[in-house]
Protein backbone atom coordinates (compact mmCIF):
# COMPACT_ATOMS: atom_id res chain seq x y z
CA UNK A 1 0.00 0.00 0.00
CA UNK A 2 1.08 3.37 -0.89
CA UNK A 3 1.33 5.62 2.39
CA UNK A 4 -1.15 7.94 1.16
CA UNK A 5 -3.99 5.08 1.60
CA UNK A 6 -2.26 3.14 4.37
CA UNK A 7 -1.88 6.59 6.59
CA UNK A 8 -2.13 9.62 5.11
CA UNK A 9 -5.61 9.50 4.08
CA UNK A 10 -6.44 7.41 7.87
CA UNK A 11 -4.07 8.71 10.61
CA UNK A 12 -5.97 11.97 12.25
CA UNK A 13 -4.92 14.76 14.18
CA UNK A 14 -7.37 14.53 16.40
CA UNK A 15 -6.10 10.75 17.23
CA UNK A 16 -2.64 11.82 17.42
CA UNK A 17 -3.43 14.28 19.86
CA UNK A 18 -5.13 12.01 22.27
CA UNK A 19 -2.25 10.00 21.87
CA UNK A 20 0.15 12.95 22.82
CA UNK A 21 -2.11 13.37 25.94
CA UNK A 22 -2.48 10.16 27.27
CA UNK A 23 1.22 9.57 26.92
CA UNK A 24 1.41 13.28 28.92
CA UNK A 25 -1.22 11.68 31.89
CA UNK A 26 -0.32 8.29 31.52
CA UNK A 27 -3.65 7.25 32.17
CA UNK A 28 -6.75 6.70 29.31
CA UNK A 29 -9.33 8.39 31.89
CA UNK A 30 -6.70 11.09 32.61
CA UNK A 31 -6.42 11.76 29.54
CA UNK A 32 -10.20 11.63 28.38
CA UNK A 33 -10.87 13.96 31.36
CA UNK A 34 -8.83 16.41 30.24
CA UNK A 35 -10.43 16.28 26.83
CA UNK A 36 -14.02 15.88 27.61
CA UNK A 37 -14.34 13.17 25.71
CA UNK A 38 -15.41 9.51 26.86
CA UNK A 39 -12.75 6.83 27.70
CA UNK A 40 -13.60 4.45 25.10
CA UNK A 41 -13.73 7.02 22.62
CA UNK A 42 -9.91 7.52 23.68
CA UNK A 43 -9.44 3.67 23.62
CA UNK A 44 -10.73 3.20 20.07
CA UNK A 45 -8.88 6.41 19.11
CA UNK A 46 -5.50 4.40 20.18
CA UNK A 47 -6.70 1.29 18.69
CA UNK A 48 -7.02 2.36 15.37
CA UNK A 49 -3.97 3.99 14.95
CA UNK A 50 -2.17 0.78 16.18
CA UNK A 51 -4.31 -1.19 13.37
CA UNK A 52 -3.45 2.17 10.59
CA UNK A 53 0.21 1.18 11.87
CA UNK A 54 0.32 -2.26 11.97
CA UNK A 55 2.29 -1.58 16.21
CA UNK A 56 1.82 -1.45 19.41
CA UNK A 57 1.85 2.36 20.46
CA UNK A 58 0.98 1.70 24.34
CA UNK A 59 2.05 -0.81 26.93
CA UNK A 60 0.58 -0.94 30.13
CA UNK A 61 2.54 -0.93 33.92
CA UNK A 62 2.32 -0.88 37.25
CA UNK A 63 2.11 2.87 37.35
CA UNK A 64 -0.23 3.07 34.49
CA UNK A 65 0.27 3.67 30.47
CA UNK A 66 3.49 4.08 28.92
CA UNK A 67 4.55 4.80 25.04
CA UNK A 68 6.07 2.04 23.41
CA UNK A 69 9.41 2.34 21.53
CA UNK A 70 6.92 2.93 18.13
CA UNK A 71 4.79 5.36 20.57
CA UNK A 72 7.76 7.17 21.54
CA UNK A 73 9.05 7.70 18.26
CA UNK A 74 5.61 8.79 16.89
CA UNK A 75 5.14 11.13 20.47
CA UNK A 76 8.37 12.69 19.44
CA UNK A 77 6.54 13.27 15.66
CA UNK A 78 3.56 14.72 16.81
CA UNK A 79 5.05 16.82 19.15
CA UNK A 80 6.80 18.58 16.44
CA UNK A 81 3.99 18.29 13.96
CA UNK A 82 1.66 19.90 16.52
CA UNK A 83 4.65 22.91 17.34
CA UNK A 84 4.96 23.94 13.74
CA UNK A 85 0.96 24.32 13.11
CA UNK A 86 0.77 26.05 16.33
CA UNK A 87 3.70 28.27 14.70
CA UNK A 88 2.11 28.56 11.71
CA UNK A 89 -0.92 29.76 13.04
CA UNK A 90 0.62 32.35 15.01
CA UNK A 91 2.59 33.57 12.18
CA UNK A 92 -1.11 33.79 10.48
CA UNK A 93 -2.20 35.96 13.01
CA UNK A 94 0.94 38.26 13.21
CA UNK A 95 0.76 38.83 9.53
CA UNK A 96 -2.95 39.73 9.88
CA UNK A 97 -2.58 41.78 12.96
CA UNK A 98 0.99 43.00 13.32
CA UNK A 99 0.29 44.43 17.66
CA UNK A 100 -0.76 40.84 18.36
CA UNK A 101 1.18 37.70 19.23
CA UNK A 102 2.86 35.86 21.97
CA UNK A 103 6.63 34.68 23.05
CA UNK A 104 7.47 32.42 25.38
CA UNK A 105 11.36 33.28 26.55
CA UNK A 106 13.81 31.35 28.47
CA UNK A 107 16.12 33.80 30.20
CA UNK A 108 19.23 33.41 32.72
CA UNK A 109 19.18 35.30 35.81
CA UNK A 110 22.22 37.82 34.66
CA UNK A 111 20.36 38.48 31.33
CA UNK A 112 17.08 39.16 33.45
CA UNK A 113 18.80 41.61 35.54
CA UNK A 114 20.42 43.86 32.98
CA UNK A 115 19.75 43.14 28.95
CA UNK A 116 16.34 41.72 29.03
CA UNK A 117 14.58 44.54 30.33
CA UNK A 118 16.17 47.18 28.20
CA UNK A 119 15.19 44.99 25.22
CA UNK A 120 11.66 44.04 26.24
CA UNK A 121 11.23 48.29 26.82
CA UNK A 122 12.32 48.37 22.95
CA UNK A 123 10.13 45.66 22.05
CA UNK A 124 6.52 46.77 23.80
CA UNK A 125 6.92 50.25 22.74
CA UNK A 126 6.52 48.87 18.96
CA UNK A 127 4.66 45.90 20.00
CA UNK A 128 2.25 47.10 23.07
CA UNK A 129 -0.19 44.31 22.45
CA UNK A 130 1.86 41.03 21.97
CA UNK A 131 2.35 39.00 24.71
CA UNK A 132 5.65 37.73 26.15
CA UNK A 133 6.35 35.14 29.22
CA UNK A 134 9.86 34.99 30.55
CA UNK A 135 10.81 32.34 32.86
CA UNK A 136 13.96 31.90 34.26
CA UNK A 137 16.40 29.28 33.49
CA UNK A 138 19.38 27.96 33.91
CA UNK A 139 22.01 27.30 30.87
CA UNK A 140 23.90 23.59 30.99
CA UNK A 141 23.31 20.24 28.96
CA UNK A 142 20.83 19.46 31.88
CA UNK A 143 18.26 22.46 31.56
CA UNK A 144 17.76 22.60 28.01
CA UNK A 145 14.50 20.33 28.15
CA UNK A 146 11.97 23.46 27.89
CA UNK A 147 13.45 24.49 24.63
CA UNK A 148 13.49 20.56 22.98
CA UNK A 149 9.73 20.11 24.26
CA UNK A 150 8.66 23.58 22.90
CA UNK A 151 7.96 24.84 26.02
CA UNK A 152 9.94 28.32 25.35
CA UNK A 153 10.55 30.01 21.94
CA UNK A 154 14.06 30.71 23.02
CA UNK A 155 16.92 30.85 25.61
CA UNK A 156 18.84 34.08 26.48
CA UNK A 157 21.99 33.47 28.85
CA UNK A 158 25.53 32.88 28.88
CA UNK A 159 26.64 29.71 26.73
CA UNK A 160 29.23 27.65 27.14
CA UNK A 161 32.20 28.78 25.38
CA UNK A 162 32.49 25.24 22.87
CA UNK A 163 28.75 24.97 22.48
CA UNK A 164 28.32 21.29 21.18
CA UNK A 165 24.70 20.72 21.65
CA UNK A 166 23.99 18.86 17.79
CA UNK A 167 20.37 19.68 17.88
CA UNK A 168 20.33 23.37 19.26
CA UNK A 169 21.57 26.38 17.78
CA UNK A 170 23.26 29.03 19.79
CA UNK A 171 23.96 32.71 17.86
CA UNK A 172 26.48 34.85 19.91
CA UNK A 173 25.29 38.61 20.77
CA UNK A 174 28.38 39.87 22.64
CA UNK A 175 31.46 38.93 25.18
CA UNK A 176 30.27 39.36 28.44
CA UNK A 177 33.11 39.65 30.42
CA UNK A 178 33.27 40.09 34.35
CA UNK A 179 34.20 42.66 36.68
CA UNK A 180 34.93 43.08 40.72
CA UNK A 181 32.80 45.10 42.29
CA UNK A 182 32.34 46.79 45.76
CA UNK A 183 30.06 48.83 47.45
CA UNK A 184 30.14 52.77 46.45
CA UNK A 185 30.31 53.34 50.53
CA UNK A 186 33.11 50.68 51.18
CA UNK A 187 36.80 51.43 51.86
CA UNK A 188 37.53 49.21 49.00
CA UNK A 189 35.98 51.30 46.46
CA UNK A 190 38.00 54.26 47.29
CA UNK A 191 41.16 51.91 46.60
CA UNK A 192 43.34 53.64 43.38
CA UNK A 193 45.06 50.26 42.73
CA UNK A 194 44.15 46.63 44.16
CA UNK A 195 45.27 43.16 42.52
CA UNK A 196 42.51 40.40 42.83
CA UNK A 197 45.27 38.71 45.30
CA UNK A 198 44.76 41.53 47.85
CA UNK A 199 40.93 40.58 47.74
CA UNK A 200 42.04 36.79 48.72
CA UNK A 201 40.75 37.24 52.34
CA UNK A 202 37.80 39.29 51.44
CA UNK A 203 34.43 38.09 52.13
CA UNK A 204 33.34 36.86 48.75
CA UNK A 205 29.83 36.53 47.36
CA UNK A 206 30.50 33.93 44.31
CA UNK A 207 28.34 31.50 42.13
CA UNK A 208 27.87 27.80 43.33
CA UNK A 209 31.06 26.23 41.55
CA UNK A 210 29.11 23.20 40.16
CA UNK A 211 27.24 26.00 37.92
CA UNK A 212 28.56 27.77 34.78
CA UNK A 213 28.97 31.16 35.69
CA UNK A 214 30.75 28.91 39.24
CA UNK A 215 33.42 27.49 36.95
CA UNK A 216 33.81 30.60 34.91
CA UNK A 217 34.22 32.56 38.30
CA UNK A 218 37.22 29.41 39.39
CA UNK A 219 38.71 29.91 35.81
CA UNK A 220 39.02 33.71 36.46
CA UNK A 221 41.02 33.07 40.00
CA UNK A 222 43.04 30.58 38.67
CA UNK A 223 44.17 32.77 36.23
CA UNK A 224 45.40 34.93 39.18
CA UNK A 225 47.56 31.99 40.33
CA UNK A 226 44.59 31.70 43.38
CA UNK A 227 42.23 29.18 44.60
CA UNK A 228 38.66 30.20 44.30
CA UNK A 229 37.90 32.17 47.86
CA UNK A 230 36.23 30.05 50.22
CA UNK A 231 32.95 32.69 49.81
CA UNK A 232 30.49 32.89 53.00
CA UNK A 233 27.67 33.87 50.73
CA UNK A 234 27.28 31.57 47.42
CA UNK A 235 24.52 32.00 44.90
CA UNK A 236 22.92 32.27 41.69
CA UNK A 237 20.38 34.90 42.38
CA UNK A 238 21.66 38.86 40.88
CA UNK A 239 19.18 40.57 42.78
CA UNK A 240 20.73 39.09 46.67
CA UNK A 241 24.35 39.46 45.32
CA UNK A 242 23.49 42.98 44.04
CA UNK A 243 21.65 43.84 47.37
CA UNK A 244 24.59 42.43 49.67
CA UNK A 245 27.41 44.19 47.85
CA UNK A 246 25.67 47.35 47.57
CA UNK A 247 25.81 47.21 51.91
CA UNK A 248 29.33 47.73 51.75
CA UNK A 249 30.93 44.46 53.19
CA UNK A 250 30.97 41.85 50.08
CA UNK A 251 32.61 42.03 46.81
CA UNK A 252 31.60 39.95 43.97
CA UNK A 253 32.22 39.60 40.20
CA UNK A 254 29.26 40.67 37.92
CA UNK A 255 28.82 40.32 34.34
CA UNK A 256 29.72 44.08 32.32
CA UNK A 257 25.92 43.79 31.08
CA UNK A 258 24.08 44.16 33.96
CA UNK A 259 26.23 47.18 34.94
CA UNK A 260 25.95 48.78 31.44
CA UNK A 261 22.59 47.75 31.36
CA UNK A 262 21.25 48.53 35.02
CA UNK A 263 24.53 50.25 37.07
CA UNK A 264 22.48 53.52 37.46
CA UNK A 265 20.43 51.68 39.97
CA UNK A 266 23.04 49.97 41.65
CA UNK A 267 24.85 51.31 44.76
CA UNK A 268 28.01 49.60 43.15
CA UNK A 269 31.63 50.62 42.19
CA UNK A 270 33.91 48.51 39.94
CA UNK A 271 36.86 48.14 41.34
CA UNK A 272 40.71 48.97 39.09
CA UNK A 273 41.40 45.70 38.85
CA UNK A 274 43.38 44.18 35.39
CA UNK A 275 41.39 40.65 34.84
CA UNK A 276 42.33 38.53 31.99
CA UNK A 277 39.94 38.68 28.66
CA UNK A 278 37.94 35.15 29.01
CA UNK A 279 35.31 34.07 26.54
CA UNK A 280 32.57 34.46 27.84
CA UNK A 281 29.87 34.74 25.30
CA UNK A 282 25.86 35.63 25.48
CA UNK A 283 23.81 34.30 23.07
CA UNK A 284 20.46 32.95 21.76
CA UNK A 285 19.70 29.52 21.46
CA UNK A 286 16.93 27.98 19.58
CA UNK A 287 15.76 24.55 18.43
CA UNK A 288 17.98 24.02 14.92
CA UNK A 289 15.23 22.91 12.96
CA UNK A 290 12.55 25.05 13.98
CA UNK A 291 11.69 28.14 11.67
CA UNK A 292 11.65 31.25 14.14
CA UNK A 293 8.16 33.04 14.46
CA UNK A 294 8.22 37.00 13.22
CA UNK A 295 7.55 37.84 16.99
CA UNK A 296 10.72 35.72 18.06
CA UNK A 297 12.54 37.23 14.97
CA UNK A 298 11.74 41.07 16.00
CA UNK A 299 12.56 40.47 19.96
CA UNK A 300 16.05 39.09 18.77
CA UNK A 301 16.46 41.91 16.45
CA UNK A 302 15.71 44.31 19.56
CA UNK A 303 18.09 42.35 21.88
CA UNK A 304 20.97 42.47 19.34
CA UNK A 305 20.05 46.64 19.00
CA UNK A 306 19.82 47.49 22.58
CA UNK A 307 23.36 44.69 23.27
CA UNK A 308 25.19 47.17 20.89
CA UNK A 309 24.02 50.23 22.96
CA UNK A 310 24.45 48.93 26.44
CA UNK A 311 27.64 46.88 26.11
CA UNK A 312 29.30 50.40 24.40
CA UNK A 313 28.53 52.30 27.47
CA UNK A 314 29.52 49.67 30.26
CA UNK A 315 32.81 49.47 28.54
CA UNK A 316 32.96 53.45 28.53
CA UNK A 317 31.83 53.41 32.41
CA UNK A 318 34.21 50.10 33.65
Amino acid sequence: MQWADRVGRRLKLRDLHILLVVVQRGSMAKAAAELAISQPAVSKAIADMEHTLGLRLLDRGRSGIGPTAYGRALVQRGITIFDELKQGVEELEFLADPTRGKLNIGSTESIAAGLLPAAIQRFSAQYPRVRLNVMQAVISPLHYRELRERSIDLLLGRIPASFAEEDLQADILFDDQVLVVAGQRSQRARARRVEVTDLADAPWILPSAETLPGSLAADLFRGEGMEMPAAPITTLSIHLCCQLTASGRFVTVLPTSILGFNGANLALKVLPIRLPVQPRPVGVVTLKNRIAGPVARVLVDCVRAVAKQGMKLARNSA
